[in-house]
């Protein structure tokens, strides 16, 4: 059975990404995560180091919703 990917939204923070996954730039090429089996991904549009988080939103005081809007249709 193959290994899943969890996603996890942290409080006015980061998602979380845990399991076994790639992830590439805009252009295509694969970016190294450095063997880690779990990511931090900005979601304020501050961080320093996107796509990944560096902390920078609890310094300017991100708010946002906690729980993930559902889809209307």
């Amino acid at each position: 059975m193959a290994e899943t990917v969890d996603i996890s939204i942290r409080p006015s923070g980061p998602y979380l990404v845990r399991g076994p996954v790639t992830l590439h730039d805009g252009q295509g090429n694969l970016l190294d995560l450095g063997g880690k089996d779990t990511i931090a991904l900005c979601r304020c549009g501050a961080s320093t180091t996107k796509p990944f988080c560096d902390g920078t939103h609890s310094k300017i005081g991100f708010l946002a919703a906690n729980e993930a809007a559902r889809e209307s249709g």
